[in-house]
């Protein structure tokens, strides 16, 4: 196996949104990426191997290991490459129509793939179900299927999934009396009794805007179901303008009036681990926030976790979303570029991504794969019973809406986080809200 690193310039930007990345790089010449790659480091040149590109950070460990057992069987050899930084997607953008190209890659799925199909440049992988169910029928649909641009298969799952949880401090609710939320009604009850107690009810990291976006997700999701956004982001402008978004505009005005995140929410970041703070020390009560918040917490206090529980997001009475329903991060994907020679060995590569050993694996490092094998090996996990949780929520859930600035192309990213900012912290009001995000491009 032979590993290589495209040169870059780091610098420490926010921590891991799992499965987004967390530091920064600068994009550099494509010259440098060669040099750094000793050769054309994306095409396979007439060789038998062909190149993987990934995302750079603690799971390449996996990946190595993965590249290696396959490599040890196969003729023709993979290649493994990393970008490391929260920049990849832009690296990505620069390369993928070039000679550089990566025969298979890391991504998202959803909108970040999106401009490469319409671009013509990627390869569909049905033809590969086709020969091999194994690649379809190991995954849970509900991943699987968000890798999936105009009726067709892209990607398929290789890391983990990442549900966003309604966490919570077990000793700070007993304290004040209260359960988690069940529903709406009982959610607002809980912001005034936690207020009682002066207790923040929900931990937010409004200063890296992006947190605050799952609470617009799941409101929409539990008011609408999953077709309106789904309806918007097929370019369906008007569904910004409903009922029922403004419905989900009006209960998160009345969220955030009741004092639920505070009143400094916006100078309060997850990403240096300001949120799980709050949470582990029982200064908030809840979080709303990726299943990687449980790491985090970990990380910052061990002896806390003790006193740390999870639950789903609140049903809303009388919404068309199912309660069972979730959104957040389903999954990192590999999807394979229409140039990429070898089209049978990297067949052979991606069902190595439902195997025995890339599940153990994945999980030893903490990821939780959305294959339908991976039930059995939960016992070996550090905390079976989060991990069963997790798993079964996925499972069962009837829809799995992948998160907005994902779900939307990248350029969308930033008028996204801004617009949910701005009507959280009162800047916008809901036409402003819906103005912007009519704005957003789909294609």
């Amino acid at each position: 196996m032979r590993v290589t690193q495209y040169a870059h310039a780091t610098k420490q930007t926010k921590q891991t949104r799992f499965p987004r990345a967390v530091a920064g790089i600068a994009v550099l010449a494509l010259g440098l990426g060669l040099t750094a790659c000793g050769g054309d480091s994306g095409s396979s040149g007439g060789k038998q191997e062909f190149h993987v590109l990934v995302y750079g950070d603690a799971g390449n460990k996996v990946e190595r290991k993965i590249v290696a057992e396959f490599n040890k069987t196969s003729k023709v050899k993979a290649v493994l490459d990393t970008i490391p930084g929260a920049d990849y997607q832009q690296k990505l953008q620069t390369i993928i129509n070039t000679k550089q190209a990566p025969d298979v890659f890391f991504n998202w799925g959803g909108g970040s793939i999106q401009p490469f199909v319409k671009a013509g440049l990627l390869r569909p992988l049905d033809d590969m179900m086709a020969k091999d169910a194994g690649l379809k029928d190991n995954f849970l649909p509900s991943v699987l299927n968000t890798a999936k641009v105009d009726g067709k298969h892209y990607g398929i799952p290789m890391r983990g999934t990442q549900p966003v949880l309604l966490f919570h401090n077990k000793k700070v609710l007993d304290e004040a009396g209260v359960k988690p939320p069940e529903n709406w009604d009982q959610l607002l009850d809980v912001v005034k009794a936690l207020k009682a107690k002066k207790v923040t009810p929900f931990a937010l990291g409004g200063g890296d805007q992006w947190p605050t976006l799952m609470w617009f997700e799941y409101l929409y999701d539990r008011v609408a179901g999953p077709g309106l956004f789904e309806k918007a982001l097929s370019g369906d402008k008007s569904a910004w303008d409903s009922p029922d978004s403004r419905k989900a505009l009006a209960l998160l005005r009345e969220l955030v009036d009741a004092g639920a995140f505070g009143t400094n929410y916006d100078s309060v970041k997850q990403t240096d681990q300001g949120t799980a703070q709050l949470l582990a020390s029982g200064k908030a009560a809840f979080e709303l926030m990726g299943s990687w918040e449980y790491s985090t917490v970990k990380e910052i206090n061990p002896d806390g976790l003790e006193n740390i529980g999870w639950s789903n997001f609140p049903s809303v009475a009388g919404g068309k979303g199912d309660p069972a329903a979730i959104v957040g991060n389903t999954n990192n994907f590999y999807s394979v570029t229409k140039k990429a020679q070898h089209p049978d060995a990297i067949a052979d590569f991606l069902k190595l991504m439902y195997s025995d050993s890339f599940v153990k694996q994945q999980l030893a490092i903490g990821n939780l794969p959305t294959t339908t094998n991976t039930e059995k090996f939960l016992d070996t996990t550090d905390d079976p019973a989060y991990a069963k949780y997790q798993l079964d929520l996925v499972g069962k859930a009837p829809s799995f809406q992948l998160s907005w600035d994902q779900a939307y192309s990248p350029a969308n990213s930033t008028p996204i986080h801004r617009a949910v900012q701005q009507f959280t912290n009162g800047q916008l009001d809901a036409d402003g809200f819906i103005k912007a995000m009519q704005a957003l491009t789909t294609s």
